[in-house]
C-alpha cells in the first residue's frame, strides 16, 4: 500500500469526521476542515490515485494549456478537455447575447431536474462547437479571463511590465538553485474581478536540495473528492516537468490546503472510495528528447502501469 495515497484517504476521513457544515457560493453545501498539509515523495511513484480511474490525459492537457499561457477553451475542447467547460459556459448564458431556455442555476438544476438536465447538455453542446469553430464567439466566451496561464506567463506587474513566472523559475533554478525565490503566484487582487474562476491553488514554491527538486502548492480552496486529485497529479507533472528541463531528480511534493472540503452530494461517492483497497503507484516517463518544458505534447508524457479501481462519477459544483 502506498503511504503516498494512503494520506489521501486519511484526508478524506478527517474532513467526514471532523469537518462542520458550511453553505458555500454555489449552494450545494460542504463538510469543512480549515488548513491540512500531505507529503508525497514522488520517488515512490507518480501520486495518481488508483482507488478511483482519475483520467491522466485531461491532467496533462490542463497543465499543458498553463503553460502555454492560454486562457481559452479552445486549446482544451480540441484535446476532448471538458474539466473548464461549466465556467464558459456560465459566462456565455449569462451574457445579453444568449437567447437559449432560461439556465439560471444551472449548476444546481441540471442534477435535480432530468428534463432541464437535457436543455443543459444541448445548450452545452451549443456551446462548445461554437468555441472549436467560430473565432469571434471563442475570443469573447471561450476566454475565461486572466486565469492560471496568463499569470503564470504573462503576470502584469504595477510598473507596467509582463512577468514570465514560471521561464524565471527555470532559469534561477539553473543559475542558483538555493535560492528561497522559486515561487509563482497566480493570486492578484487587482485581477480577480477580471477572472471567470479566481485561482483556487493561487501559489507554487520550487526548493532543491541534493540534487532533486521539491514543489509546495497552496490551495485557498479545494473539492476534495474531485479537485484535489487533479491537483496534486498536475503538480506532481509540473514538478517532473522542470526537473527534467533542470537535470534534476524529483523529491517532495507538498500540498498545503485552507478550505478543505467535501461536498454534501459527494459524500457518499467518498465513502465508496473509502472501502477500496491502494494499489502500487504508476511511474511517468518523459521523451528525453525534448528539453524545454514549453515543447512538451501530449505524446511526450506518457502514463505507465497505472491499474485503478473503476471511475467514480459525481457532480460539479459550480
Amino acid at each position: 500500500m502506498s503511504n503516498n495515497e494512503q494520506q489521501y484517504l486519511d484526508l478524506c476521513r478527517h474532513v467526514l469526521k471532523e469537518g462542520i457544515r458550511k453553505d458555500d457560493r454555489t449552494g450545494t453545501g460542504t463538510i469543512s476542515v480549515f488548513g491540512c498539509q500531505m507529503r508525497f515523495d514522488l520517488q515512490e511513484g507518480f501520486p495518481l490515485l488508483t482507488t478511483k480511474r482519475v483520467p491522466f490525459r485531461l491532467i496533462v492537457s490542463e497543465l499543458l494549456w498553463f503553460l502555454k499561457g492560454d486562457t481559452n477553451l479552445r486549446y482544451l475542447l480540441e484535446h476532448n478537455n471538458h474539466i473548464w467547460d461549466e465556467w464558459g459556459f456560465q459566462k456565455w448564458v449569462e451574457s445579453k447575447e444568449y437567447t437559449g431556455p432560461d439556465m439560471t442555476d444551472f449548476g444546481i438544476r441540471s442534477q435535480q431536474d432530468e428534463e432541464f438536465k437535457k436543455l443543459y447538455e444541448e445548450q452545452l453542446a451549443v456551446y462548445q462547437h461554437k468555441v472549436l469553430t467560430d473565432d469571434g464567439f471563442s475570443q469573447k466566451f471561450g476566454d475565461l479571463g486572466n486565469v492560471y496561464g496568463k499569470q503564470w506567463r504573462s503576470w502584469e506587474g504595477a510598473d507596467g511590465e509582463v512577468y514570465d513566472q514560471i521561464q524565471y523559475i527555470i532559469d534561477e533554478i539553473k543559475r542558483n538553485p538555493d535560492s528561497r525565490r522559486l515561487l509563482c503566484n497566480a493570486w492578484s487582487a487587482s485581477e480577480l474581478k477580471n477572472q471567470q474562476l479566481p485561482p483556487c491553488h493561487y501559489a507554487f514554491q520550487f526548493y532543491v536540495s541534493e540534487g532533486k527538486l521539491s514543489c509546495m502548492f497552496n490551495m485557498r480552496s479545494n473539492d476534495v473528492f474531485l479537485g484535489l486529485p487533479f491537483n496534486i497529479a498536475s503538480y506532481a507533472l509540473l514538478t517532473h516537468l522542470i526537473a527534467h528541463e533542470c537535470g534534476l531528480e524529483v523529491g517532495e511534493l507538498i500540498y498545503t490546503g485552507a478550505d478543505v472540503h467535501i461536498y454534501s452530494n459527494h459524500i457518499e461517492q467518498v465513502e465508496k472510495q473509502l472501502q477500496r483497497e491502494p494499489r502500487p503507484l504508476p511511474q511517468v516517463k518523459l521523451n528525453p528528447e525534448v528539453k524545454s518544458v514549453f515543447d512538451f505534447t501530449m505524446e511526450d508524457i506518457e502514463l505507465i502501469g497505472y491499474d485503478p479501481h473503476g471511475p467514480i462519477k459525481a457532480p460539479v459544483a459550480v
